[in-house]
């Protein structure tokens, strides 16, 4: 049981002065008392927020970041860059996997982040063989999120094909390969073991390209035969080649395609969806799912900018994600994010609306919301009955000083690089003390030992790019 107590915090109700807030022996918010006294609970100098939820991570490539800016001989693109991705993996085993999964969510609850949902699919071992234990991989993951607190959405991902049409794996895919009855099987087993509260169980679809037809409606039957809610992932045009070889085998566009051919609801997230018309934006606005967004990662890789306003002014759900790791800060996503929109419209604030609202706080609340909905768990809010995820600015940070309500919103995300988060509780339980995480040394120390063991800095290109 934990009683905090703070100057300031953000309620559904607005701001607050004088918090208390009482969070469970299980990390459940039970009470939250404004203009309260302290009556014994613990004061928390700095302004009370929700933590941010992630809503796409592929863990690995943390590892990977920074090592792919480099030119091809046939012009540089996703496709190049996803064929280093491919030579990377043949570095990781599992032990690697967990210290680079430990040192992401180090990053990442650091900069204020308190949930992941890791999209798994690296399930298999270097030749293409499942481990002695099947969610060895998986189990890693989680160990990661327990060893730092992270809150966790697990994803096992359906990957079977190379391309649209049962295109046969490639050889340097053969990690991801498992049949539709294996990963359902990796689902229910890592549901079976997972804390209760802390961690989520869900289903990805790699892709169109990656899951055939069949594949998708058996797999997507039998998960909601096991959990009618449970979180629905899936890349959907990401890129215009994708996009182009989708309406070669079908006749639709990827998004097109699946409001067509997927029971897609509220518990689907569709990552990316970067290369989309205004009707099928409207449509997918309509189903209630949420599209999971990536800034830095769509901008690394050139894949173009998401239609965000007119997704908005259809009523459309969206969260922000990391992916590739490239960025790590939620402030950072989001700044790019509203920053695109901006330049997309000519015109600054368009993020907010036609009302008079903080943009920060317009993309925090939709970030918060839609994280939270995609990550299928009860976050992205101070409030009873939810996790007891809280991070907390420092206000004398020069980021934010001088800034009071909204105004630290828009300060902590258009203002600057470095981060104002002070403290970070996941749970009620302190992760992040003065901006350094309690396990950081150790975590990093075990990082840098697997980055040396096992070469986790260039990887050695065994195959032709793209």
């Amino acid at each position: 049981m934990a009683n905090l107590f703070f100057d300031t915090a953000l309620l559904p109700t607005g701001w607050a002065d004088d918090v208390r807030i009482a969070v469970d022996a299980v990390g459940w918010l039970t009470s939250l008392e404004a203009d309260a006294r302290p009556r014994g609970a613990s004061h928390v100098a700095g302004i009370a927020l929700p933590g941010v939820p992630n809503l796409h991570s592929h863990a690995f490539q943390r590892a990977l970041a920074g090592l792919t800016e480099k030119g091809s001989p046939s012009g540089d693109s996703f496709w190049s860059w996803r064929q280093r991705m491919y030579a990377f993996l043949a570095t990781l085993d599992p032990d690697a996997v967990e210290a680079v999964a430990s040192q992401l969510y180090v990053e990442l609850l650091e900069r204020g982040f308190t949930s992941v949902a890791e999209f798994h699919y690296l399930r298999n071992d270097i030749t293409g063989r499942p481990y002695e234990d099947p969610v060895e991989m998986g189990r890693r993951i989680l160990a990661a999120s327990e060893l730092t607190g992270m809150g966790s959405t697990i994803l096992p991902t359906i990957y079977r094909t190379a391309d649209f049409g049962g295109v046969e794996p490639a050889l340097e895919q053969r990690r991801f390969v498992a049949s539709v009855e294996e990963l359902v099987g990796d689902i229910a087993v890592l549901g079976a073991g997972a804390r209760p509260g802390a961690v989520r169980v869900g289903l990805a679809l790699h892709s169109l390209r990656a899951v055939p037809a069949e594949a998708l409606t058996v797999a997507v039957e039998a998960a909601r035969s096991m959990d009618p809610d449970l979180p629905i992932h899936i890349h959907a045009a990401e890129q215009e080649r994708e996009v182009e070889a989708c309406l070669e085998w079908s006749g639709a566009r990827p998004v097109e395609w699946l409001l067509d051919n997927a029971p897609i609801d509220e518990a689907w997230c569709v990552i990316h969806a970067t290369h989309t018309t205004g009707t099928e934006l409207e449509r997918l606005a309509a189903t209630g799912a949420t599209v999971g967004l990536c800034p830095t990662t769509e901008a690394n890789l050139g894949d173009g900018l998401f239609a965000l306003r007119a997704y908005q002014e259809a009523g459309g759900s969206w969260g922000v994600g990391t992916d590739s790791h490239v960025g790590r800060d939620p402030a950072h996503e989001l700044r790019l994010l509203g920053d695109g929109d901006h330049i997309q419209t000519t015109l600054p604030n368009i993020t907010a609306g036609p009302r008079q609202r903080s943009t920060g706080r317009a993309l925090l609340d939709t970030a918060w919301s839609g994280g939270a909905k995609a990550c299928g768990r009860p976050v992205g809010a101070l409030a009873p009955h939810l996790r007891g995820d809280i991070v907390v600015l420092d206000p004398d940070h020069p980021t934010l000083a001088g800034r009071s309500r909204d105004e630290v919103l828009d300060s902590w995300v258009f203002s600057g690089e470095s981060t104002p988060v002070r403290h970070v509780f996941v749970g009620g339980r302190q992760v992040v003390h003065d901006g350094r995480h309690a396990e950081g040394e150790a975590v990093s120390a075990r990082y840098r030992a697997a980055a040396r063991e096992h070469g986790l800095g260039e990887p050695q290109l065994t195959m032709p790019l793209d």
